[in-house]
């Protein structure tokens, strides 16, 4: 853990100078996957702060279904509900549910992990007219400590995101709605928990801002024991 808050605090260094405003989110990134199965569920929650906490930003909560078409490539299908508060006071809740589609592509160039995740979402959003939105994310990752990103491993996590308006109103007018760029490190505990810490910044079409992140990775193999009963195998 020291070594991880290290390489990310050195990573970010840079980006964390000068900023005064920043906000942090808190996530838990879930796969929930029987043995020898293409398919998985995935489950999401996200706390995010204006602060570095106790200003709530966004409460998300966004399951999802996943299928493995191929071992590099999978597509799912998931429903996210999204409660967003004014910063300070009055809150002012704003209600959102979305459906989403989305496909990954996973590449492998030497040691760097590469993916591509292209996501089609549906707003229905409170007083608001109903919206639609493409997604384009690019994820590097790049193992410091080992070839591949495997048990006790430290890497450098990147990713830029790009979010585009898809059926445009009067609450949408633009084309472009946000960019997000992340700079952190991760560390690999076992082959089915991890960690990672870092800074990412938003950029909508007039303001910006840059949050802390803290994310829990963690996989749930579950597998069948002699009785036949489902049980969680061991990480």
């Amino acid at each position: 853990m020291k070594k991880l808050l290290c390489v990310a605090m050195l990573l970010a260094c840079p980006v964390f100078y000068g900023q005064s405003d920043l906000g942090a989110w808190y996530i838990y990134f879930g796969s929930i996957k029987p043995e020898n199965s293409k398919w998985s569920f995935e489950p999401e929650i996200q706390f995010r702060n204006h602060d570095l906490g106790g200003d709530l930003q966004q409460l998300l909560v966004r399951p999802a279904i996943r299928y493995n078409l191929e071992t590099n490539f999978s597509i799912a299908a998931g429903y996210a509900y999204v409660l967003s508060e004014a910063e300070e006071t009055p809150d002012n809740p704003h209600r959102e549910n979305r459906i989403y589609e989305e496909a990954i592509l996973r590449q492998e160039v030497g040691r760097v992990a590469i993916r591509h995740r292209f996501r089609y979402e549906q707003r229905f959003m409170e007083d608001r007219d109903f919206n639609t939105r493409y997604r384009y994310c690019l994820f590097i990752d790049i193992p410091l400590n080992n070839t591949s990103i495997k048990e006790k491993t430290i890497y450098a996590a990147l990713y830029n995101e790009i979010f585009i308006n898809g059926k445009r109103n009067d609450d949408t007018p633009s084309v472009f709605d946000r960019d997000r760029i992340y700079l952190g490190a991760g560390y690999r505990l076992t082959k089915n928990f991890g960690i990672q810490l870092g800074w990412m910044n938003q950029m909508l079409e007039k303001t910006s801002k840059s949050q802390l992140m803290l994310s829990l990775h963690h996989t749930l193999p579950i597998r069948r024991a002699n009785s036949g009963n489902p049980v969680p195998a061991r990480g």
